[in-house]
């Protein structure tokens, strides 16, 4: 394929100094060095592989682009990139109600999917915190989880097929439209999760589940952050499983707040849960009694606008401390059981390292965020914040976790992957990327 292979693409091509500085960097915090040669902003996929062609003829390497909302730098563009944009693929291409299904391309947002399934008494149950903007495309690319996953799942979860551009330019189809299907290799979960180092996800079909028919929020207050995360575990070990249990220390709840203007409550850490279903209300009614074993202020209630407000604190969280400087953004995983230990854990690392730690997340899978907070006044608390992150890894690792539950790997956490998964598995997924991608086309320096 030529260089006359990009006028072939009917999206707009930006070169040089042209392309907006936002295409080098995600949410992450991580900058490159350089900047990309090249952006693409495909309409279709035919563009896609146009690019990939030629890209592969330039010596160039391939940085494929959602919403740019990942937070482990995977989608950063430095030198000698071309900048894949695949939110111009924005289509919904089918919902199957009957199969409780739908196809949609890759540049679809899951609410913008999830607003369309309700039309037939359906929803997409991933739900991540940037469900608003972030894309499908995104979050299957690094396995997203989101504040449902507890009852339904990760994104990994939800994916039955996928269609993904290849290297070499072919177009592979992957997976089924069926409830069931084990003919050959898992290959739709092997991209699932990779994070643009395989091939460019294009369009996928993805499980749709019911509206609930009823939903109750319970929310309570404690003392502090590790009552809270021991309430937390115990709701899980009371054999109930909640569609979403998140958790928020008294900093990041007060700061939510403050964001949104919302009056000061009640002080102390913070639990929010929502039980759906038929069997909403006898599930709330355990969560509120297990709640109470740890503190009296337990709120219950079936009023939708409560539980918006509820949840709108919890995806606050982020955003608010991001006012204060820039943001170490760690994602840990602990088994459910290690949650309150985990915690307090963290509010050492952080005492040890003089540093400003604030943890929340999805307490019902285990899933922890300390964000570490970097003031741009003090000149040390960039060394101080790296070495309470390493901390907070080796941590999750000791407790038997993982150093990321939904984020991914990306450059952020790369040189601790082979620390938690030995030697011989990352050189096993070396090599499957050797063989999709023998010249290393796709996202050079990410993850392995």
């Amino acid at each position: 394929m030529s260089r006359a292979s990009l006028a072939a693409i009917t999206g707009e091509v930006l070169v040089g100094a042209l392309i907006p500085e936002r295409y080098r960097v995600d949410r992450s915090g991580h900058v490159p060095g350089g900047a990309p040669a090249v952006l693409v902003r495909a309409a279709d996929v035919d563009d896609v592989r146009h690019a990939v062609g030629y890209a592969a003829e330039q010596g160039l390497s391939v940085v494929v682009r959602g919403a740019g909302t990942g937070l482990a730098g995977g989608a950063c563009a430095g030198a000698g990139t071309l900048v894949l944009d695949v939110t111009g693929l924005d289509r919904i291409l089918e919902i199957a109600p009957a199969d409780e299904l739908a196809v949609v391309q890759a540049g679809v947002s899951a609410a913008v999917l999830d607003t369309a399934a309700a039309e037939f008494g359906l929803r997409y149950a991933p739900d991540p915190a940037s469900a608003a903007i972030s894309t499908i495309g995104g979050n299957i690319a690094t396995a997203a989880g989101g504040l449902r996953c507890v009852k339904y799942g990760v994104t990994a979860d939800a994916v039955l097929g996928l269609s993904v551009v290849l290297a070499d330019g072919r177009l592979l189809h992957t997976g089924r439209r069926t409830v069931k299907g084990v003919a050959g290799l898992d290959i739709t979960r092997l991209f699932t999760g990779s994070e643009g180092t395989l091939g460019v996800i294009v369009a996928a079909t993805v499980r749709l589940q019911p509206v609930p028919v009823d939903t109750v929020t319970v929310a309570a207050s404690f003392a502090d952050v590790t009552d809270a995360a021991a309430a937390a575990s115990a709701v899980i070990a009371a054999r109930v499983r909640p569609a979403l249990l998140e958790l928020l220390d008294e900093a990041s709840l007060r700061e939510a707040r403050d964001l949104l203007g919302i009056e000061e409550r009640a002080a102390g850490a913070f639990v929010v849960a929502q039980t759906d279903g038929f069997g909403a209300r006898a599930e709330a009614r355990l969560v509120a009694d297990t709640f109470r074993q740890f503190t009296s202020r337990v709120e219950v209630g079936t009023d939708p606008a409560t539980a918006d407000q509820l949840l709108a604190v919890r995806r606050a969280a982020l955003p608010a401390l991001e006012r204060h400087g820039r943001v170490l953004i760690e994602d840990i995983a602990v088994p459910r059981s290690a949650i309150a230990a985990a915690v307090q854990r963290i509010t050492e690392i952080a005492r040890r390292h003089d540093s400003r730690i604030h943890t929340f997340g999805h307490a019902g899978d285990g899933n922890l965020h300390p964000i570490i907070v970097v003031p741009a006044d003090d000149p040390a608390a960039e060394g101080r914040a790296t070495a309470a992150a390493d901390e907070i890894f080796a941590t999750a690792l000791e407790l038997g976790g993982t150093i990321t539950g939904e984020h991914g790997v990306g450059v952020l956490k790369r040189r601790w992957l082979e620390r938690e998964q030995g030697t011989a598995a990352l050189e096993v997924q070396r090599s499957i990327r050797r063989a999709l991608d023998p010249a290393g086309l796709f996202n050079p320096g990410k993850v392995f």
